[in-house]
């Protein structure tokens, strides 16, 4: 009977990790101006300006604040990328000639946010807060109703009814609208897709 010669088991390989990408301890997150509606394009204009200037060691990280909304449009739900701060782009970098020219000269930009010329970094930990706020789960409503606009009930017991809104709760997606019952006004809770504009 042949047995076959067992090969010893070889050791395992260590899996490989990407070495942490070390920042000099003078970068800083600056809040960069553009024109709003912009943001998206200047993010994209820095990031090919970044590879050709070969500024990749001074410029690391572009950020378009914004997070994620449900807009109600026509009746139906859309799913949409609101920015928090329209006309704002947070840049992670190293403050100098360079960099600043690069960042400074890209179609669209503005102005860095700062005292006077003088770009003023915001902490790490409003940037946090931002990144933190950006990442959340459960998407905001976001409704194009105003308090006190008459609007046409669509949908429920109460299709058809006029009404005006009373009040708009974009956590739940629902507005309180006053209806006239028998000559009284009673307040009526109703999601964003049961009521229209007039």
């Amino acid at each position: 009977m042949d047995t076959q010669p067992t090969t010893p088991p070889q050791p395992e390989t260590p899996p490989t990790v990407a070495p942490a990408v070390i920042l000099p301890p003078n970068t800083r997150w600056y809040v960069v101006h553009t024109y709003s509606g912009h943001e998206n394009k200047v993010a994209t204009n820095l990031k090919q300006r970044i590879e050709t200037m070969k500024l990749e060691d001074r410029i690391f990280e572009i950020v378009v604040p914004t997070r994620n909304t449900v807009v109600v449009r026509h009746g139906k739900k859309e799913d949409v990328k609101e920015k928090i701060f329209p006309g704002y782009i947070l840049v992670k970098m190293v403050l100098g000639d360079e960099s600043w020219l690069a960042v400074r000269t890209t179609q669209g930009v503005t102005a860095f946010v700062g005292a006077g010329n003088k770009p003023t970094p915001i902490s790490e930990k409003e940037v946090a807060t931002i990144l933190k706020f950006m990442a959340l789960e459960a998407p905001k409503y976001k409704a194009e109703f105003s308090v006190g606009e008459a609007v046409k009930i669509i949908d429920g017991p109460f299709a058809d009814f006029l009404g005006s809104i009373d009040s708009i709760d974009d956590a739940k997606g629902k507005v309180k609208v006053l209806v006239s019952i028998f000559g009284r006004e009673t307040p009526v809770e109703l999601d964003f897709l049961q009521v229209s504009k007039l």
